[in-house]
């Protein structure tokens, strides 16, 4: 099962990378953030900000169930043309879930579409974003998604 969703993290990978067009027409967003599928369903804000035209740090303090998970990540952002407001994004980033008896590290791939309402300061992702926690219980979790609404500036 693992072959199976590195083979298929990648092959978005290569397909991502055959559109051309414009990032992103925002600099910065904040909103709300969700992270569910396979376990806890995790709420809670995040920050967006675009460094360059294609490269954003997603910042993101989430909450469930007496644990919070705390994550910074990279995407690289391209838009995709003839799609007005549609962009596609790849990326990593670390993440620590703090619970009262105990800290776990992990690392999440991300890879999503996000898209920015052109006559609005308005901007919603959904992405797929597997887990794979390292520590006293490492494990992997392909079922993780995300979904970002956010207020644009």
């Amino acid at each position: 099962m693992k072959k199976l969703t590195l083979a298929a993290f990648c092959g978005l990978l290569m397909l991502a990378f055959q559109f051309e067009a414009k990032a992103q027409s925002y600099r910065t967003g904040a909103g709300l953030f969700i992270d569910a599928g396979d376990g806890r369903t995790f709420v809670g804000p995040h920050l967006k900000h675009f460094f360059s035209a294609n490269n954003a740090g997603q910042f993101m303090i989430l909450f469930a169930d007496r644990t919070t998970l705390i994550g910074a990540e990279y995407s690289y952002n391209q838009g995709i043309s003839g799609a007005n407001g549609l962009s596609w994004y790849i990326g990593i980033g670390p993440q620590v879930a703090i619970r009262k008896e105990n800290s776990e590290f992990a690392i999440r791939p991300l890879g999503g579409l996000e898209f920015k309402i052109p006559s609005a300061p308005i901007a919603a992702s959904f992405d797929w974003r597997p887990l794979w926690a390292l520590g006293e219980y490492s494990d992997f979790i392909p079922g993780r998604f995300g979904i970002g609404f956010k207020f644009t500036f």
